[in-house]
């Protein structure tokens, strides 16, 4: 074995682990991994991101998508305190996630030297496990760590630090194996016991949620669903588990969510949670759900055992991942149902919520969505970021496949550009739709570079309507009339676009935006289309002046 750098250790433990993609701002706190990326090209790509609020951001989503811990590699001090937004994004969507970064040497810890930061104070909150690697034989043994512990129980983010002189010192040592997905299983006992509640159920509900579901899991809550004629409801933000075209499909559970379906959660006298954490979104503020014993009988299966009954006291509590507690109920017998009726009207529901709905102005939002609906392709990703526009997408969007959604339950603005470079950087052969406000893309717009630099030909949909539109929405509904804050004098967007060297196109009417989505995917490189959105359409429900107006 001859000796490596630690910056060389850790790159040949990433690809070791199964790593081919990081993400990243270069920063010179750690030059000798850049070096090391170098060394290793033919193995492992870095991408040169343009801030690392995107940088981490992209890691995140390409977390979601595979199941694998997305990998970000900032410098220190400003580049770490840049990169945290991902960092809780992945913390609150339980996503795996290594965020590397940069750290003074060890010579110069503790005297507030240039750009120096206690990264284990500063993530401790944000993240799984926060920690340093001061020593070049330890490299291998931490990375190990970090692997195992962002993937086991409820995933999430850990942060390692890279003192500048443990990258520059050598070792001669072996690489550690890759790294062993370890998943918790439920007991024959609970299975049982979850066919005895729905045996004695009227009106059961099944609500899916979480990440990290690998591919049997989708194919398997569709069969326990039809077998047992169970209505469906997805979590806030995972309205990809389940196919929307699904006759059991009876619509999404959060921001937004049809008071038809709010009401059927309350009405349950079963509740079957799979994943999901319930957590704010998706009970309503947990009134849907109550804390801490729930009016209806609750099943919570979730990967975390930490998180059964941190809020609700469950009837039953199984510390499972999805994917074996999927299997499991779909090899279970299945029941005697009584409520057809009960699925059938949720279905119903969904299908009046989601109807044609107008909206102020010369744009129609539906009809937007409609015309995505019949150019997209099935395995299209959609992105977004955080704000009132995002309405239109989760509400009128159908996901009928896996892996085609990427947003961020923790309600981060700036998430859906990067996000889509990341997904197109991926899958170059799938299409991958970018949804963000005015507002909302103008906080990472600028990784339009790292998009064209790329040739990720991701198609940017901007609506535009000149304010930050929820933060807006509320404004008139506590203090109306008394606008504060939330204006927006914006560039040219189509402007924007071209002078990054991508496509550009504007829409001011309904009829505009079908030959410019055409001409967008024809492009041959990222393409952006701004939508002038009246002002008025805040929400597909209702208009400004009448939540001013509104006594």
């Amino acid at each position: 074995m001859a000796p490596r750098s630690g910056g060389l250790l850790v790159v040949d433990a990433l690809i070791g682990h199964g790593v081919d993609l990081a993400f990243g701002v270069p920063g010179e706190s750690y030059l000798p991994v850049l070096d090391g990326f170098h060394e290793r090209q033919d193995a492992i790509r870095f991408i040169i991101c343009r801030h690392e609020a995107g940088a981490a951001n992209m890691a995140e989503a390409a977390g979601k998508l595979t199941g694998t811990p997305g990998v970000c590699f900032v410098t220190r001090g400003p580049g770490a305190t840049h990169a945290s937004i991902g960092v809780h994004t992945a913390f609150q969507d339980s996503t795996p996630m290594i965020l590397f970064i940069g750290q003074v040497g060890g010579d110069f810890v503790g005297r507030e030297a240039f750009q120096e930061v206690d990264y284990v104070r500063m993530f401790g909150p944000l993240a799984k496990w926060v920690a340093q690697i001061d020593r070049a034989e330890r490299v291998p043994e931490f990375i190990s760590r970090a692997f195992h512990t962002a993937t086991s129980g409820r995933p999430g983010p850990v942060v390692l630090a890279l003192p500048e002189d443990m990258l520059t010192a050598t070792a001669e040592l072996a690489d550690v194996p890759r790294y062993q997905l370890v998943q918790a299983h439920p007991s024959k006992e609970d299975v049982a016991r979850i066919r005895a509640l729905l045996e004695k159920a009227e009106r059961p509900l099944l609500v899916v949620g979480g990440s990290c579901w690998d591919e049997s899991a989708y194919g398997d809550v569709r069969r326990f669903a039809e077998a047992n004629a169970l209505p469906v409801g997805c979590a806030f933000r995972y309205q990809d588990h389940f196919d929307n075209a699904h006759p059991n499909y009876a619509g999404d559970i959060g921001i937004g969510v049809n008071p038809k379906l709010a009401q059927r959660v309350k009405d349950a006298d079963l509740l079957l949670v799979i994943g999901a954490r319930l957590g704010e979104m998706t009970t309503g503020g947990y009134t849907l759900v109550e804390s801490p014993v729930p009016k209806q009988k609750l099943v919570h299966v979730h990967p975390g055992a930490e998180e059964l009954g941190r809020v609700h006291r469950g009837e039953l509590m199984v510390n499972a991942a999805s994917a074996p507690m999927l299997a499991a109920l779909a090899a279970m017998p299945a029941v005697q149902p009584r409520w057809k009726a009960w699925t059938e009207s949720a279905r119903a529901d969904y299908e009046t919520w989601t109807a044609r709905r107008e909206n102020p102005g010369r744009v129609q939002m539906w009809d937007v969505m409609a015309a995505l609906e019949t150019r997209v392709r099935p395995d299209a990703i959609y992105t977004n970021g955080a704000g009132n526009y995002t309405a239109w997408v989760h509400r009128f969007h159908r996901h009928r496949l896996p892996h085609t959604q990427l947003a961020p339950t923790s309600g981060a603005m700036g998430y859906g550009v990067p996000a889509a470079i990341a997904a197109k950087i991926l899958h170059p052969a799938r299409e991958v739709i970018s949804f963000a406000g005015d507002g909302c893309f103008l906080m990472n717009g600028q990784e339009l570079a790292t998009a064209v630099q790329y040739g990720a030909n991701v198609v940017f949909i901007v609506v535009n309507n000149g304010m930050y539109g929820t933060i807006r929405m509320h404004q008139e509904k506590h203090y109306p009339g008394r606008v504060s804050g939330t204006d927006l004098v914006n560039p040219d967007f189509v402007a924007y676009a071209r002078a990054f060297g991508a496509h550009g196109e504007l829409v001011e009417d309904t009829a505009q935006f079908a030959p410019a989505l055409e001409r967008a995917f024809s492009a041959g490189k990222p393409a952006l289309i701004e939508i002038r959105l009246d002002p008025q359409a805040i929400t597909p429900n209702i208009t400004l002046d009448a939540i001013r107006n509104k006594k």
